[in-house]
């Protein structure tokens, strides 16, 4: 085989022959570089092989440690939820849900309170009329439970809980086209 068949002959610093320099570089300067390239080159190949020694020797150390993929992926899954717990979306999420349960829980708490008062008056109330056929179950259907003064704070602290829940204030609902101001 000759030399042509390989491509243009190259010179011992790595430059083809009959090769013109790129404008602006003298042919010294062109071969400089070429031989500094095929060095930087040596050199790139010199550290893969290295990292594939180190990476080896690695492997071997976790192996006789008893470290697995499963327990890497498990200290990689501990290591990503211990920094999205760290973030700073987190725990502002975080903030914003906690607020909305104290929230909800207290709009509970008062609507439980409203009830239990309902349920108190409307006792008061089958006790006070026991001379007549009224049982609780009627006292319930009775339209006059609904302007009662208990239902009416039961009915109050209901829309306050949406609305605070919903982030919606009266007059936003009052403007709102689906608001029914009907009784």
């Amino acid at each position: 085989m000759d030399s042509s068949e390989h491509g243009p002959a190259m010179s011992s610093t790595g430059v083809a022959s009959g090769w013109n320099p790129p404008p602006g570089l003298t042919e010294e300067e062109a071969e400089e570089m070429q031989v500094e390239l095929i060095k930087v080159e040596d050199e790139i190949e010199t550290l893969r092989q290295v990292l594939v020694a180190k990476e080896r020797h690695a492997a071997e150390l976790k192996r006789r440690l008893g470290i697995g993929p499963l327990s890497e992926i498990k200290q990689n899954l501990t290591k990503g939820w211990h920094e999205v717990q760290c973030s700073n979306a987190y725990k502002r999420t975080q903030e914003t849900l906690s607020q909305a349960g104290q929230m909800t829980s207290a709009a509970f708490s008062s609507m439980g309170s409203a009830i239990r008062n309902q349920f108190g008056e409307m006792r008061a109330l089958q006790y006070s009329n026991s001379g007549s056929n009224f049982s609780m179950r009627h006292s319930l259907s009775m339209p006059a439970m609904r302007n009662s003064p208990s239902f009416k704070t039961f009915e109050d602290k209901v829309e306050n809980m949406k609305y605070k829940v919903m982030g919606q204030t009266n007059e936003e609902s009052d403007r709102s086209p689906t608001s029914n101001n009907a009784p």
